[in-house]
């Protein structure tokens, strides 16, 4: 018998369109008023002590909506889950105030060794009630539902049970988690492993999505590498307009992690997604009016 959730999923708001914050835009963003709706910020720069990051942190949080995105959480190791790393997180999620708090469908290291990369996992029926437990115990310790995200992939496991939206779908249901859906990991995996995205983007469940991510990636012609250091491609600019036909509005935003280009290049691609949405909704997708953000800090 699958366990109950501890927390009642209640979906989100919409937030509209955003970028992931990276310190090379700090001074713009905090000089100007740039047509970004909110941030998403990785979750482990911010879990230090003091100093400049969560002063610069603390001036974003007063200014926009933010969400908080993971890279560490190793949430599909077989290695026991970092409890501090846990407490560390629910504090700056305390600070914070994200909207939701994500990390990648994945593990990140074992036996106290973090490889520092995003790797895959098999899709099994065992892996599925080893990740279900985790995610569960992650959620009791946050106290609220935790968003993952499908990672990139270049390898497939034998005796696989399931696909992956099959994997993703059932993970959501047993846990009430939510689901970060990435746009052009979907396409990089549909190049890489020959499936159709469609397939993918139909079976992940309607309620459950609650973020996209669109990025860029290296295309080698045979393979595809997912970099975050290319503009989006059209070919993931017209799968992103799919989902959202799919799923209907979601927040989005923009990843770029490498030759990271000036505010204003990233803001004119974050257009191009909020143009795409507002052809698919209307106003419905428009730029929202941003008031202060009121924080419960004292």
């Amino acid at each position: 018998m699958d366990r109950q959730p501890a927390h009642r999923r209640d979906k989100p708001e919409f937030l509209g369109f955003g970028l992931g914050l990276r310190p090379q835009h700090y001074e713009d963003i905090l000089n100007g008023d740039p047509p970004i709706d909110w941030f998403e910020v990785i979750s482990e720069n911010y879990m230090v002590p003091g100093g400049q990051p969560l002063r610069i942190l603390d001036e974003m949080r007063d200014r926009y909506p933010l969400v908080m995105h993971g890279v560490s959480m190793s949430i599909a190791s077989t290695s026991p889950l970092d409890l501090d790393y846990l407490q560390d997180l629910k504090a700056l999620a305390k600070r914070v105030e994200p909207k939701w708090i994500s990390d990648h469908l994945c593990w990140t290291g074992v036996h106290g060794v973090n490889l520092h990369d995003l790797l895959p996992i098999p899709y099994t029926n065992e892996a599925l009630d080893h990740v279900s437990a985790r995610v569960h115990k992650v959620q009791e310790i946050l106290g609220r539902p935790l968003t993952l995200e499908n990672v990139s992939s270049y390898i497939a496991f034998e005796g696989e049970d399931m696909t992956e939206w099959e994997f993703l779908s059932q993970l959501a249901r047993r846990t009430e988690c939510f689901l970060l859906f990435d746009v052009n990991n979907v396409y990089v995996g549909a190049r890489n492993h020959g499936y159709d995205p469609m397939k993918f983007l139909n079976g992940i469940p309607h309620d459950a999505v609650v973020q996209f991510h669109l990025a860029g990636h290296e295309d080698h012609g045979d393979y595809v590498v997912d970099t975050h250091d290319h503009d989006v491609c059209d070919e993931v600019f017209d799968l992103y307009r799919a989902a959202l036909e799919r799923f209907g509005p979601v927040s989005t935003m923009i990843e770029r992690d490498d030759y990271i280009p000036p505010l204003a290049d990233v803001v004119a691609e974050l257009e191009r997604a909020r143009a795409i949405a507002t052809d698919v909704f209307g106003t419905g997708a428009a730029p929202r009016s941003r008031a202060p953000i009121m924080s419960e800090r004292v």
